[in-house]
């Protein structure tokens, strides 16, 4: 069994991949516009996925960013 490194986050999952803005950004303690701007302006240190025409994050990629693991 894997060690979660980051429990609050994989409360948060509950085993999706990936999560909502809102749900997204009270996991690495950032506001939702923050990520809506990264999104929009192509320039944050993670990038969403599209689903149905709405940002979804990868937990992977959240995972990394908590972790110090993204540029």
């Amino acid at each position: 069994m894997v060690t979660e490194e980051f429990p609050e986050l994989a409360e948060t999952a509950k085993g999706r991949d990936t999560l909502p803005t809102n749900d997204a950004a009270t996991a690495i303690n950032r506001a939702p516009q923050t990520l809506r701007k990264w999104a929009c302006l192509e320039n944050g240190p993670i990038r969403p996925v599209r689903i149905h025409g709405r940002l979804a994050w990868r937990v992977a990629d959240l995972r990394a960013l908590l972790a110090g693991g993204v540029r």
